[in-house]
């Protein structure tokens, strides 16, 4: 029998009985709900693959040099199989090349790129609910970006380009491009050919509904005015005589 000298004792060893109860016993259950998992370097419970075979919480991805390809590293969160939230690229020397933002285990929000010089490029996704299987869409007009039509298609499970792409001189940091999307549509399609639309756009008005005559020749109007108020004007019509 464990003797305790005194109160304070034992209510500390109770304490930290308690303690390693609650710290243990989440582990285990993580771990028990996965058919194979890896233990980081501080005991953290990665890689998990539940009873079902799908991937969930924590994992780490390294994926090895191949020909062309360099490799690298990715670390995100897993749920049901799909990636959510935010996942991190590294190259093999430990550099970040990209950070991406997934929902429903595709790309959602802003995503950045990175070059060892720095941010090159901006990205701006939406996801669609992959439970839908068709979805609605607001299509901006290729020539007046005030008008939208509404557009079903059939949801194929991928993420559309909405809102801002921007791209960046990465040696200055200054943005050297920059594109507008809605719904995967350009919100000005001219935009790549450095034209831009004016959202007060409006069409050429019709002279002849307004009644307004259109501006007569100068030499037409020196001629009235040289015969105004004549009662006979000879005027040559290109008759011969003949």
């Amino acid at each position: 029998m464990v003797m305790y000298k005194n109160a304070k004792q034992l209510v500390s060893r109770k304490w930290l009985l308690a303690l390693l109860i609650s710290v243990v016993l989440p582990a285990s259950f993580v771990v028990a709900q996965c058919k194979s998992y890896k233990l980081s370097d501080r005991g953290d419970t990665l890689n998990c693959v539940d009873m079902q075979g799908l991937r969930q919480g924590p994992w780490i991805v390294r994926i090895e040099p191949v020909r062309l390809d360099p490799g690298r590293e990715e670390e995100g969160y897993y749920i049901d199989g799909k990636k959510d939230g935010i996942w991190r690229n590294y190259n093999l020397q430990g550099d970040v090349i990209s950070v991406e933002r997934y929902k429903w285990g595709m790309l959602n929000g802003k995503s950045q790129y990175y070059s060892v010089l720095g941010l090159e490029r901006e990205e701006s996704w939406l996801a669609i609910n992959p439970t839908k299987a068709y979805d609605t869409f607001e299509v901006p007009d290729l020539y007046d970006p005030t008008l939208y039509r509404n557009v079903v298609v059939k949801n194929e499970g991928r993420s559309l380009r909405h809102g801002t792409w921007t791209y960046y001189d990465p040696t200055t940091g200054f943005v050297s491009k920059s594109e507008e999307f809605i719904r995967d549509s350009a919100s000005n399609p001219l935009a790549m050919f450095g034209v831009g639309l004016s959202k007060n756009k409006r069409l050429p008005a019709d002279t002849a509904k307004q009644g307004k005559k259109s501006e007569k020749p100068s030499v037409v109007q020196d001629w009235e005015k040289k015969n105004s108020g004549k009662k006979k004007v000879e005027v040559r019509d290109g008759n011969t005589g003949y």
